[in-house]
Order: structure tokens, then C-alpha cells, then sequence
């Protein structure tokens, strides 16, 4: 395992050398947080995420995400509501930009098939994009977790390779060229992560994202974080 981590690092800094002076690499630096209050199905859901149309510097995207989740007990699913404030700049103009507000409501179901973990995350979207009308937009997202080294991909050590796809489908969209366009975009990841211990993970991968007229290749570089509140007496 310590080979295949040094492999990882080695082939992170040949990217991020190559994407000096490819812009067509991109890079996202991500956190997600989940707070869960002991002995409540109720959790506290937490992500910063900025997103680079080069390695660091230009700035593509700041998405600051948050809600309010319901997990059922079993673990096999959860539901959330929540507001997401995202900026997106301009490519090369650190002046320019649009502020979006966005409103979202998702349903997660979990299942296992052997020792291969599977999510389904359904996503529905209202958001305000600068001065224009209401726009809404339906995600879905399907991730496949493959333990490399542990039966359990929350054990602490485990390392595993994830693979996901998303597909994003406008819903209604203001009047103009793009109304009619209901394929929005597609993200296909294939990556490598860490369990540091139960309530940890990072995560390194690389993601193609493909739209209409685009199509661009990301490095993620991402850390997931499980809090509980201490129980009473503790």
C-alpha cells in the first residue's frame, strides 16, 4: 500500500507540473463535514468547495453548501434540505463573475452488493443565477466504493477505490438560446481514498466533465469528515 501511495503522489505532482500550462486541467479542493447529534437521527450536512480553472489561482468556482439531514436508522437511506451560495468567475479575470443562491432537496439510499458499497443520490435544485428567473435542475449520481485492503471501507487503514457518475438534467430554465437544452452536463470520477481513521477519508481522484459545448479534466483533492455530539454524562 505504501508503493501504491507513492504512486498516487508522484502521478499528482506530474499533473500538477503538466497543469502550469494546460489550462484544459483543472483542480477542485473540497471538504464535507456531517455533524451528527448522538442518539438522533438528525445530522448538521457542511461543504466548502474551491474549484480552479487551473491548479490554484483562477478562480472557477467558491461553492459554500449546507442542510439539514434525516438519516433512517438502519443507515440505508437519508434525506436532506438545504442552501448552497455559489460564485463561479470568469475564466483568466479574477474581476468577473455571478453569485448564484440555490436551494436543494436529495434522497441517499445505500446498499451492498458483497464487500462493494453503493450509493444512489437523487438531487433536486432551485436556483437564482445572478438576475434571472428561477432555473431548476435535476441531478442523479450513482457511486460505487471498492475496499482494496480491509472487509469494511470505514475501517481505519482501509484504502478503496471509488468510481461515480452524475448526470444533470435541466428542469425549467429562463427564456433564451439555452431554454430548450434540457442535458445539462455529465461528471465521470474514478479515484483513490484513505480511511484515517472512522471519521475521516481523504480522497484523490481525477474527474471528466462534459457538457454541451465543454468538456474538461479535473484533479479532486477531497476530505470527508464524520462529528458526533457527546452523549450526556460524557
Amino acid at each position: 500500500m505504501k508503493k501504491l501511495l507513492i504512486l498516487v503522489l508522484l502521478s499528482t505532482f506530474s499533473l500538477s507540473s503538466f497543469a502550469q500550462d494546460d489550462s484544459d486541467l483543472g483542480s477542485w479542493y473540497m471538504y464535507f463535514g456531517n455533524f451528527r447529534f448522538s442518539d438522533s437521527p438528525w445530522a448538521i450536512h457542511g461543504e466548502v468547495q474551491y474549484r480552479n480553472h487551473n491548479m490554484v489561482g483562477d478562480l472557477e468556482q467558491l461553492l459554500l453548501r449546507s442542510g439539514l439531514q434525516y438519516n433512517i436508522k438502519s443507515g440505508q437511506a437519508s434525506f436532506l434540505v438545504g442552501y448552497a451560495s455559489v460564485t463561479t468567475g470568469a475564466h483568466g479575470d479574477i474581476d468577473a463573475g455571478v453569485h448564484e443562491n440555490r436551494i436543494y432537496q436529495e434522497a441517499i439510499l445505500r446498499q451492498k452488493v458483497g464487500k462493494v458499497g453503493l450509493m444512489h443520490r437523487y438531487r433536486f435544485e432551485q436556483r437564482w443565477v445572478g438576475d434571472t428567473d428561477l432555473r431548476t435542475r435535476f441531478r442523479y449520481a450513482l457511486f460505487v466504493n471498492v475496499p482494496l485492503n480491509k472487509k469494511e471501507l470505514s475501517e481505519k487503514g482501509a484504502f478503496y477505490a471509488q468510481v461515480y457518475d452524475e448526470i444533470f438534467i435541466n428542469g425549467k430554465t429562463p427564456d433564451g438560446p439555452a431554454a430548450n437544452q434540457y442535458f445539462d452536463r455529465n461528471r465521470f470520477y474514478l479515484g483513490l481514498g484513505y480511511r484515517v481513521s472512522p471519521g475521516m477519508a481523504l480522497q484523490f481522484g481525477v474527474m471528466e466533465q462534459t457538457g454541451n459545448t465543454f468538456s474538461k479534466t479535473h484533479l479532486q483533492f477531497s476530505a470527508f469528515h464524520q462529528l458526533y455530539s457527546k452523549k450526556q454524562g460524557q
